[in-house]
C-alpha cells in the first residue's frame, strides 16, 4: 500500500508524472512526450517567433510580443528562444497605461522641467520633471531632458553668473587672465612698431650714406670725366694774333709781320 512517507521528491528540473520523476525542458524548449519506465522527457526547440524562459514542462512556447506602430511601439529589444521581445513608445510618447499595449502623445515640457524616459516606460500620463539643482531647461518639448550646467572649473574660467532651472551657468575669464589677455596684444602691436621703426631709419640712414658718399667722391679731381681740366700756359709764349685771309683766320706770332703775297691777298 502507498503511504504518505513513501511520497517521491523530485529536484527543481524535473516533475513528478505517474508516481516517477521526469526531466523538465530546458529554456527554450517545449516538451513533446513524458518520460515512462523506458524512455525520458523528450523535448524540442521552440519555433520562431516563440519563446520559452524557464526549465518547463510545457507543450508549448509562448509567442513574442508584436509592437504596433499604429499603437505608437516600436521594438527595443528583439526576442528569442529563451526572452520575449521588449517594445517601448515611439519618441514623444509615453505608455498609456502600467501594461504599455499603446502609447498616447506627451504633453511638451515646459522650460525648467524636462523629459523623463523612465517615467514614460511607467506609464506615468505626465513623463515631465522638474529640472533638479544643477540642471536647467531652457525649450518647451516632449523630448528634451534637463541638461547639466557648464563646468566653468573645468575650462578653467570663474562663474559669472550662477545658472538656474531654466538658464545655464555664463563663465568669465578670470581678471589675471583677463589683464593678460589684453596686455599680450598691446605688447606685441608695440614691439612690432618698434622693428618697423628701426628698419625704417636702418634702410633710411643707409641711402644717406650713399649719397654723401657719391657727392664725395664727384667733388675729388681728375675722378669725374665730365670736368674739364684747366690748360697750362706757358709764360714765354708769344700771344697770336688772328689775320683774316680771304674771310678765313690765319695765326699770326705777335711782333712779327705779316707776309702774305700780293696773289693771296687778291
Amino acid at each position: 500500500c502507498w503511504e504518505p512517507g513513501d511520497a517521491l521528491k523530485c529536484s527543481d528540473k524535473q516533475y513528478q508524472y505517474k508516481g516517477r520523476c521526469c526531466n523538465r525542458c530546458r529554456p527554450g524548449e517545449k516538451l513533446v512526450s513524458e518520460c515512462n519506465k523506458t524512455e525520458v522527457s523528450v523535448c524540442i526547440h521552440c519555433e520562431s517567433g516563440h519563446y520559452q524562459q524557464s526549465w518547463t514542462k510545457e507543450k508549448h512556447c509562448a509567442p513574442h510580443d508584436i509592437c504596433e506602430e499604429n499603437t505608437g511601439l516600436i521594438v527595443k529589444t528583439q526576442g528569442n528562444a529563451t526572452h520575449n521581445t521588449v517594445c517601448q513608445c515611439q519618441a514623444g510618447m509615453h505608455c498609456s497605461d502600467i501594461s504599455c499595449q499603446t502609447c498616447v502623445e506627451n504633453q511638451p515640457c515646459q522650460p525648467g522641467s524636462g523629459f523623463m524616459a523612465a517615467k514614460a516606460m511607467d506609464g506615468m500620463s505626465s513623463p515631465c520633471e522638474p529640472c533638479a539643482e544643477g540642471t536647467f531647461s531652457n525649450v518647451s518639448s516632449k523630448t528634451e531632458p534637463c541638461h547639466p550646467w557648464t563646468s566653468c572649473e573645468e575650462k578653467g574660467l570663474m562663474v559669472k553668473v550662477k545658472g538656474t532651472n531654466t538658464s545655464d551657468v555664463i563663465c568669465a575669464e578670470s581678471g589675471r587672465r583677463s589683464s593678460l589677455s589684453v596686455l599680450i596684444p598691446i605688447t606685441a602691436a608695440v614691439v612690432t612698431c618698434l622693428v618697423g621703426v628701426c628698419i625704417y631709419c636702418l634702410v633710411h640712414t643707409g641711402e644717406g650714406q650713399g649719397h654723401s658718399k657719391q657727392c664725395l667722391e664727384a667733388g675729388k679731381p681728375g675722378e669725374n670725366p665730365d670736368t674739364q681740366q684747366p690748360m697750362e700756359v706757358d709764360e714765354n709764349a708769344l700771344p697770336v694774333q688772328e689775320t683774316l685771309l680771304r674771310g678765313q683766320p690765319v695765326a699770326q706770332e705777335h711782333g712779327k709781320e705779316s707776309r702774305i703775297s700780293e696773289q693771296e691777298m687778291l
